[in-house]
């Protein structure tokens, strides 16, 4: 029989969790496969999703979720919780932060082979851990990996302000249509400081993100790694150190000799940083498939954590780059540019100012300048808030 502490943890949480508003992977995510893992960054709502998912079937009796750091597995596996929720009739299995069940991938793996009617969905905050593990898996789970919030989902959860997705070729075509009386820019502005995670509008948002910088790089990327907490307090280092500079050239000797590292060391660092969702690394065209290029910049993975880890305001520049990369990555593959900032495809793309001037891009095919502080675009000039409307 099912523990009823584990019934009664699902019944409270499931109480607790908000049906209102769904984020933009819930439609992309195919929910009849038999494994599904969706993963991503700390704090981007993950077990909100699949819980809303639950919610959405009106006979619950056929469902467990449960949380992989609940009490119940200090002394019980995931294969025995699975072998009697299936004897039970169980068919849908919801385990939440499943990297912090030591063995979640070689048991994932049995319960898989061993239960054909089973199906299982589970998040994980450490993309590190699932990535780590997935191999154990391959072909037997879908992975769907989840960012923080868009411009566009940011008005409809905080400001009740409903716009629809548009498609790169929509924007730079003006497509957008505003409601009434909707004036972007000083929303725009506050999503850039404290709206790009869903638990921004609590007490105390920058304590809250401090606490996930913290656990990513004390706990996440050394338990992936092996470190040490003399190697994590270097990883916390190379954060600031980008922070500072970002978009940050990336100079190898320099940061090895400042970091007391081995130069061979960096890019891994970098890389972890990188997967955790801590930094975006901007590479160039020469390495054909997505992530394989050189890297070319390096920015703070998002604008809130620009503003978490600066000691004053950011630089402004570098906040419209940060954003323009960070939204437009999530559906477009986005490398760096020879002569502008930015390529996705055929175009090329110039993020600055209500003034930036068109003098770098003259001449050239497809080639856009991206203005902040203005409303509308025309032309060649795209509003740079448009592109938080792309998911």
């Amino acid at each position: 029989m099912i523990d009823l502490k584990l019934v009664s943890y699902m019944q409270e949480e499931l109480q607790r969790t908000p049906t209102k508003f769904q984020r933009y992977m819930y439609d992309k995510i195919i929910w009849t496969d038999r494994m599904i893992g969706l993963v991503g960054p700390r704090g981007v709502g993950k077990s909100t999703l699949v819980k809303q998912h639950l919610l959405n079937h009106e006979e619950h009796t056929d469902w467990l979720y449960v949380s992989a750091d609940h009490t119940f597995f200090s002394n019980h596996s995931l294969t025995d919780l699975a072998d009697e929720f299936v004897k039970e009739g169980g068919k849908h299995l919801i385990i939440d932060e499943i990297h912090k069940y030591e063995s979640w991938s070689r048991d994932l793996k049995q319960i898989y082979d061993t239960h054909e009617s089973l199906q299982v969905i589970f998040t994980g905050s450490s993309i590190l851990d699932i990535r780590k593990g997935t191999a154990d898996l391959s072909r037997r789970v879908l992975i769907f990996e989840m960012q923080g919030l868009s411009f566009r989902e940011y008005l409809e959860l905080f400001e009740d302000i409903r716009l629809p997705i548009y498609t790169l070729e929509e924007l730079l075509a003006h497509q957008v249509k505003l409601p009434t009386d909707f004036h972007p820019l000083p929303h725009f502005r506050h999503y850039l400081a404290k709206g790009y995670y869903p638990f921004s509008q609590l007490d105390g948002y920058e304590i809250r993100l401090q606490q996930i910088m913290s656990q990513t790089i004390e706990v996440d990327i050394p338990q992936y790694a092996g470190m040490n907490v003399s190697t994590a307090r270097k990883l916390k280092r190379m954060l600031h150190i980008v922070s500072k500079s970002a978009p940050f050239k990336p100079s190898v000797l320099n940061l090895s000799s400042e970091l007391k590292i081995s130069k061979n060391d960096v890019p891994d660092y970098m890389l972890f940083l990188e997967m955790a969702g801590m930094i975006g690394q901007l590479r160039d065209e020469t390495g054909g498939l997505r992530g394989l290029g050189k890297v070319d910049k390096t920015y703070i993975d998002n604008t809130n954590l620009m503003y978490a880890l600066a000691d004053d305001l950011p630089n402004i520049g570098n906040v419209r780059e940060t954003f323009f990369y960070n939204q437009m990555r999530v559906n477009n593959e986005i490398v760096s540019s020879k002569v502008s900032d930015f390529r996705i495809g055929d175009y090329t793309f110039e993020v600055g100012g209500a003034k930036k001037g068109k003098k770098q891009l003259q001449g050239m095919k497809n080639g856009f300048i991206v203005r902040d502080e203005i409303e509308y675009g025309h032309n060649e000039f795209i509003p740079l808030w448009y592109f938080g409307l792309n998911y």
